[in-house]
C-alpha cells in the first residue's frame, strides 16, 4: 500500500468511528507512531478537521461529512457474501435490516459493478445447519445488542433441556457470539445472581426493558479468557493414519484442536476438551481409523457409550 492509498485509508477509519487512537491507526497499517503523526498532519495540511485528544484519541468534527466513497468490486462481493451468511445465520429482521442496506450500497456501485453482482448473486449460497425449529426469535439480535450498548436489562423466557421447562430471567448482557451452528448469549443473570451462557434459539420470549444496570461487567473477550482460566480441562491425545486424516479433518476445530504432531505412518492429534463424555460422543464417529492415547478416562467412556450403544439396540 502507498502513502496516497494509507492516507485514504486513514480517511476512511476517522468516518467509521467515533475516536480511532494513533496506536490502532499504526496496527492497522503496520506503521510507526512517528509516521502516523506525519500522515494525520497531511490530512489536516488538506483541510480535514480534525480533533486530537491526548490519551484520548483522534476524531472528525462533529457534523463533518464527506462524499460517499464508491466501492471497489472486491469490498463489493466482501458485502454481498456476508449478506449470505446474514441471511441464514441470524434472525430475520436482523436480516432484513443487513438487506435493506445492502440496498443502499448496490445504489452507489457503478454499472458495471452492479451487474457483476448480479451476475454472482444466484451462485453464491451459504447453507445453514439449522433445522426450522432452531430458527431465532424475530428482531432477537437488535435487542440483545440495543441491549449491550444501552445497559438496560433484558426480561426472557428460557427453555432448560435438562428439566424440559421454561424459566423466567432478567439478565444483563455482555457479549453475543456464534459457535460452530448456534448463538450464545454471555449475560449476568439475577436470578441465578452469576453469569450464564444462554443458547439463544432456546429463548422463546424476550422483552428489553428501560432499566439500566451498571456497567460493572467484564468485556466478552475478558470473560472468556477468566473462564478459560477458571475451568478444568482435559488433554486428550488421538492417533490416526496420515491415509484416514481427512475423515476428521474438517471437524477437529470444533472439539478443541490444539496442535498436530505428523509422522510417515501416523499423525497425532492434541485436544484440549471441557466435556470428556461430549468429547467421546463426537470420537466414538471415529472410533474404526482412531486410537486414543491419552487419557484411560476416555477410553472408559468410549466403552461404556458401546456398552449402552449393544444394549439400546439389542445386539450381542
Amino acid at each position: 500500500m502507498n502513502r496516497l492509498e494509507r492516507i485514504s485509508s486513514i480517511l476512511i477509519q476517522l468516518q467509521s468511528r467515533p475516536v480511532i487512537t494513533a496506536q490502532q491507526i499504526a496496527n492497522q497499517f503496520d506503521i510507526s507512531l512517528r509516521t502516523v503523526y506525519r500522515d494525520i498532519r497531511t490530512l489536516e495540511e488538506a483541510g480535514i478537521p480534525i480533533i486530537g485528544n491526548v490519551g484520548v484519541g483522534y476524531s472528525l468534527i462533529d457534523g463533518y461529512k464527506l462524499p460517499p466513497l464508491m466501492f471497489t468490486r472486491e469490498e463489493a462481493i466482501a458485502f454481498l457474501t456476508a449478506e449470505k451468511f446474514i441471511e441464514n445465520l441470524t434472525d430475520a429482521k436482523n436480516a432484513q435490516h443487513y438487506s435493506s442496506g445492502m440496498n443502499k450500497v448496490r445504489a452507489v456501485l457503478r454499472q458495471v459493478e452492479k451487474n457483476y453482482l448480479a451476475n454472482v448473486d444466484d451462485n453464491l449460497k451459504v447453507f445453514s445447519n439449522n433445522n426450522p425449529d432452531k430458527d431465532l426469535p424475530a428482531d432477537i439480535t437488535q435487542c440483545i445488542l440495543q441491549s449491550i450498548s444501552g445497559h438496560k436489562v433484558i426480561h426472557i423466557e428460557y427453555f432448560a433441556p435438562e428439566s424440559q421447562s421454561l424459566s423466567q430471567r432478567d439478565i444483563e448482557p455482555i457479549g453475543y457470539f456464534h459457535s460452530i451452528s448456534n448463538w450464545y448469549l454471555i449475560a449476568f443473570c439475577r436470578t441465578r445472581k452469576d453469569y450464564r451462557s444462554f443458547r439463544v434459539d432456546r429463548i422463546k420470549n424476550f422483552k428489553l426493558t428501560d432499566e439500566v444496570f451498571s456497567d460493572i461487567h467484564p468485556s466478552l473477550d475478558e470473560f472468556i479468557k477468566k473462564h478459560k482460566q477458571l475451568s478444568s480441562h482435559t488433554e486428550v491425545i488421538i492417533r490416526i493414519k496420515t491415509s484416514n486424516l481427512h475423515n476428521i479433518y474438517n471437524y477437529k476445530h470444533y472439539h478443541g484442536w490444539v496442535k498436530q504432531v505428523d509422522n510417515k505412518e501416523h499423525t497425532d492429534l492434541y485436544f484440549s476438551t471441557f466435556n470428556l463424555n461430549s468429547f467421546a460422543r463426537w470420537l466414538i464417529s471415529y472410533a474404526d481409523v482412531a486410537q486414543i492415547i491419552s487419557p484411560e478416562s476416555l477410553k472408559e467412556n468410549i466403552s461404556l457409550l458401546i456398552d449402552q450403544i449393544k444394549v439400546k439396540q439389542d445386539i450381542k
